[in-house]
């Protein structure tokens, strides 16, 4: 009889703790079931923000309104922050976004563009061209707008150390002699030395 009510009373707590379980886990999931509805709710956003700016594509006429309203800053010291670059700035206008260009390594470039809420604004920027940050002087210009497909084409400088390439590099060898054997032309011009060819 003894034994019986061991049993009885292990049953019990057995019931209790598989009771405790089934709770916990109903917690769980309904804990995973609001995880994934708010995943998928910033998806939904993310997707909706990434799919505006994919169909609103910066087209050339926006690229230029914005070029308008920014201004190229120059010698930027590699220390600066876009934080101070804005405060500099600050007094021209309202200004939107603060850009220092960086190397495939992080490293700052030296650059940087500054955009502004307002076309007057660049105007007033211009102004504080040679104006000292860091203790060096910025370049201050109104930013150009690049057309796609017009990069300059410029022509190679010739090296004085290449020497003469106008000519072909390798002539092909005549099926016969033109001048005769050990005859040579008579306006030949002079051979020099190229280990280049």
């Amino acid at each position: 009889m003894e034994n019986d009510d061991v049993d009885m009373v292990g049953e019990d707590n057995t019931v209790v703790e598989l009771d405790e379980m089934k709770k916990r886990l109903k917690e769980m999931e309904d804990e995973a079931a609001a995880l994934r509805e708010m995943q998928a709710k910033v998806e939904k956003e993310m997707g909706s923000v990434q799919g505006d700016s994919a169909n609103a594509a910066p087209s050339q006429v926006n690229k230029e309104e914005v070029d308008s309203r920014s201004v190229f800053v120059g010698n930027v010291d590699y220390a600066c922050t876009p934080e101070e670059v804005q405060q500099h700035f600050q007094s021209c206008g309202t200004v939107n976004r603060v850009t220092i260009r960086t190397d495939k390594f992080g490293q700052p470039k030296g650059y940087a563009y500054v955009e502004f809420l307002e076309v007057e604004a660049v105007q007033e920027a211009i102004l504080l061209n040679e104006s000292e940050l860091h203790g060096r002087q910025l370049k201050v210009t109104a930013k150009r707008t690049n057309v796609p497909g017009m990069k300059q084409f410029r022509a190679r400088r010739p090296n004085p150390y290449m020497g003469f390439r106008g000519r072909a590099p390798y002539a092909p060898p005549f099926a016969y002699a033109p001048y005769g054997y050990g005859k040579v032309p008579r306006f030949r011009m002079g051979m020099r030395y190229n280990p280049y060819y």
